[in-house]
């Protein structure tokens, strides 16, 4: 499979089958699950993204703990919705994904989706709502930011 349109992956997503949502950063990688009924995301866990190698064997592991090819990419846009530098990066990252498709269990089907502020709204999650420390933060945000993208995704 390929990298599709967010109409086309929910026409190829059985409605049992989860999804997982990722946060890109050029130092971690945030992963999020969805129920299989779509109506929660749950953090995962935080992969380190220190060699693309590792990253994507820790993320193809994850993918086979859950069961699920589909992957919803968080594609950080400029407030003007143009793409920038960051938005080719995880452009990149899903094409690295495609061309190592033996890693997996089941060849991976990805969307996009616009995330825009979503880190910024897992920083106010967890600074106002939870009152946690900085340093207890930065061990979360990228799970909470990734949760926030599967969120929007499942409210379209």
């Amino acid at each position: 499979m390929s990298i599709v349109t967010i109409d086309n992956f929910h026409e190829l997503r059985p409605n049992y089958t989860r999804i997982l949502g990722l946060d890109h950063g050029t130092k971690r990688i945030g992963v999020a699950v969805a129920t299989p009924e779509r109506d929660m995301a749950m953090p995962v866990c935080t992969i380190e993204n220190k060699t693309l190698d590792a990253a994507l064997k820790d993320l193809a592991d994850i993918m086979k703990d859950r069961d699920t090819a589909f992957l919803v990419i968080g594609l950080p846009l400029n407030m003007d919705g143009t793409e920038g530098s960051r938005a080719q990066s995880v452009r990149s990252f899903a094409e690295n994904i495609l061309k190592h498709k033996e890693l997996f269990h089941a060849e991976p089907i990805i969307t996009f989706s616009d995330e825009r502020l979503s880190s910024h709204a897992a920083e106010h999650m967890l600074i106002d709502d939870l009152n946690m420390r900085r340093d207890k933060r930065k061990d979360v945000i990228d799970q909470i930011a990734a949760v926030e993208i599967l969120k929007g995704f499942l409210a379209r």
